[in-house]
């Protein structure tokens, strides 16, 4: 059957989903919620402050501008999966690093070899509720994900099934 995704249009799409990669962002919504997301409009916003070895190594080496995110809200009162952004620009120095009155200032790192990374995000859209913590442990297809192996790392790859359970789960959950 011939459709809309055929011949070398379907070829276009299989590859552009072969190189876009999905992530999970986890942030508390005081510092960087998805209304703060919203707020910023077309512009977008800067996703920083990661101080930890294996998000940087994501930032700076993984997430490319056109992937899309899961925004995790945590360490708060409804912890779970708040909504979706994508990313504008990939990996690029953290100035912060460099800022002595910065909360983020790190005296060990140096413009020729900086240590922290950060990306540019825009909201695509929020969820009608958050889909929680307890609903996502209970599904089946998710008992690989790395938030529920690792739950303590700030940015987390997600494949396209999970991906896609997600998503549908925000549609059911109520």
């Amino acid at each position: 059957m011939r459709g809309l995704f055929s011949g070398r249009s379907r070829r276009y799409v299989l590859n552009v989903w072969k190189f876009m990669h999905f992530w999970l962002l986890k942030t508390e919504p005081d510092e960087c919620s998805i209304d703060d997301l919203a707020a910023a409009g077309s512009r977008g916003a800067p996703w920083d402050g990661i101080r930890n070895y294996q998000a940087r190594n994501y930032l700076r080496d993984e997430v490319k501008a056109g992937d899309q995110v899961f925004i995790y809200h945590s360490s708060c009162a409804q912890v779970g999966v708040a909504g979706v952004a994508q990313v504008l620009r990939g990996g690029h120095f953290d100035p912060d690093q460099f800022d002595p009155n910065s909360a983020h200032f790190d005296p060990k790192s140096s413009q020729d070899s900086p240590r922290w990374y950060r990306i540019e995000l825009r909201f695509a859209r929020k969820f009608k509720q958050v889909v929680p913590l307890a609903r996502l442990k209970q599904m089946p297809e998710l008992a690989a994900m790395v938030l529920l192996r690792q739950g303590r790392l700030s940015v987390q790859p997600v494949t396209p099934t999970e991906w896609d359970a997600i998503l549908k789960a925000a549609e059911t959950f109520a």
